[in-house]
């Protein structure tokens, strides 16, 4: 995962500044591929088929109408836990908040099973772009979203809430980006209903460098438990 350069302000509220720019600084630089060859460790990446397509964007609460499967947003409160069921994953969230430079900071590499989400923002559920980071891997092996390329269009993403409901999302698109042509407003900007963006690293690697870019998951709302 990279770090990335966020404004101040709740994502998806009145005013709130985006995210302006991905930084260089590479978080998880491949340091597993480097032990075995990145031919066999590379993680998946998404196919053109799980991009967005119109009526994904239709949905996205900007100026559409209501799209179907939306579900009437949740109060705040704090995620606990997420989970991915398609691929696997089952891990704690922690908070996550700025560096000193005004970058969002990330889950301690260490931890392979450990996600985080960016505590100043919007929490999952409420309307706006909740943002879960994490990393693909680590120099053990792979990390907590090593599989998150592989995810599809309509996969289930469940986040436990500390007031006790889970928010369940659905998957509309997943996308992989170089960093240079990081799309910041597509991914961190404002939305007119409960919205959820996944990030890790992805795209090319490079031995010197590390991974040249990001794998982004989009989902929206559509129940709660």
């Amino acid at each position: 995962m990279r770090r990335t350069r966020r404004g101040s302000g709740r994502a998806g509220s009145p005013g709130d500044t985006v995210i302006g720019s991905v930084s260089v600084c590479a978080l998880c630089c491949g340091l597993w591929l480097l032990v075995g060859g990145a031919a066999t460790h590379a993680p998946p990446q998404p196919s053109a088929a799980q991009a967005h397509s119109a009526s994904a964007e239709d949905g996205a609460g900007r100026g559409a109408g209501r799209p179907p499967g939306r579900a009437s947003a949740l109060p705040p409160s704090p995620p606990d836990r997420i989970r991915i069921p398609a691929i696997g994953v089952d891990a704690p969230l922690t908070g996550l908040g700025l560096t000193g430079t005004g970058s969002l900071d990330v889950p301690p590499p260490g931890r392979a099973n450990l996600a985080g989400w960016y505590e100043a923002g919007t929490t999952p559920g409420e309307t706006g772009t909740a943002i879960v980071a994490g990393h693909v891997d680590n120099a053990e092996g792979p990390a907590v979203f090593y599989s998150l390329g592989a995810l599809r269009k309509g996969g289930t993403v469940e986040v436990d809430r500390r007031d006790g409901t889970v928010a369940v999302f659905t998957v509309h698109a997943v996308e992989v980006y170089d960093a240079r042509d990081f799309p910041d407003g597509k991914v961190y900007g404002a939305a007119g209903r409960p919205e959820l963006r996944i990030i890790t690293c992805g795209g090319d690697y490079s031995r010197t460098t590390g991974y040249r870019g990001n794998v982004v998951v989009y989902a929206h709302l559509t129940g709660s438990r």
